[in-house]
């Protein structure tokens, strides 16, 4: 993806989603894009209740809708007139993902974009929200925000497992951040590496097998980033030693980045997915920064 031409954000009116429009707006304003705000009425407490009481008009649920449709038009021309950015606004009553991922179908959006959790208190602000739900089975890039954007993107960090998932994931962080350092980078180790320290093989006799996958790394992450067609003095190529998710957030704290780029499998396995073993989801849980995933070509 060489270019955003349609942003997609999709808005609850939760603290979280200030942060997240905000955001939006943003991208749109640097890339020149259209920005599609989008509100999906709940109306699952009445539909529960028209269940036990027979009788109850569906027409109850057009005054929220129409509420919700005045809120979001103002909050678009706000956003249209402070970032002078053009901007579309729609509301649709229905689940929430179901919905967000027709109308970015909808509107051909390049980009999803959601706050970290909505307003169900009661959900876990990872397993239960809108936003992991994108993550996992969108087939849109998705960039969850967590942090009040205050100004472009500085730091990107774009961690890499050299998969078909991992050209399109660097890429899109230079589309969406091109002013941005790009830190490039890959967690490595020996297979069977805690076997053979829990059987006492001494850091001297791993030391020539750690150096020869450091430098296969630097030269996977070398070819990866001219894939992308990044000049050598744009990324910083990173070959770190440790498991991928504590280097990862390593990473993220000690370089100061301000958004994490990772491509996510999306035929990931079930169980996979429901009790978040994947590294992306538990960078999405852990990470301070915002975490756009991208889906795979």
């Amino acid at each position: 993806m060489s270019h955003v031409h349609t942003v997609l954000a999709a808005t609850d009116f939760s603290p979280a989603a200030v942060s997240s429009v905000e955001r939006a707006a943003l991208l749109c304003r640097d890339a020149g894009a259209v920005l599609e705000l989008f509100h999906t009425v709940n109306v699952s407490d009445l539909d529960r209740l028209r269940r036990l009481v027979p009788g109850i008009p569906n027409r109850l649920k057009q005054p929220a809708t129409d509420d919700r449709r005045e809120e979001i038009t103002l909050l678009g021309g706000g956003l249209s007139e402070l970032h002078g950015v053009r901007v579309g606004v729609h509301v649709e009553a229905g689940p929430a993902f179901l919905k967000i991922e027709e109308r970015a179908a909808d509107v051909s959006a390049d980009l999803v974009v959601l706050g970290v959790h909505g307003t169900n208190t009661f959900a876990h602000p990872i397993l239960g929200s809108t936003a992991a739900r994108m993550v996992e089975s969108s087939a849109h890039a998705v960039l969850v925000v967590k942090q009040e954007p205050r100004e472009r993107y500085r730091n990107v960090l774009v961690p890499v497992d050299f998969s078909e998932y991992s050209l399109p994931a660097l890429m899109l962080a230079r589309t969406v951040a091109p002013a941005a350092g790009i830190i490039l980078m890959h967690a490595y180790g020996v297979p069977f590496e805690g076997k053979l320290k829990a059987g006492r093989v001494v850091e001297e006799e791993l030391a020539p097998f750690l150096n020869a996958a450091r430098n296969e790394v630097f030269e996977d992450l070398y070819e990866l980033s001219e894939a992308a067609g990044l000049a050598p003095r744009a990324v910083r190529l990173l070959a770190c030693h440790g498991t991928a998710l504590e280097q990862i957030l390593e990473q993220e704290r000690t370089r100061y980045c301000d958004l994490i780029v990772m491509g996510h499998h999306g035929e990931a396995p079930l169980l996979e997915r429901v009790f978040l073993g994947s590294v992306t989801k538990q960078v999405l849980a852990l990470s301070e920064a915002d975490v756009l995933v991208v889906p795979g070509p």
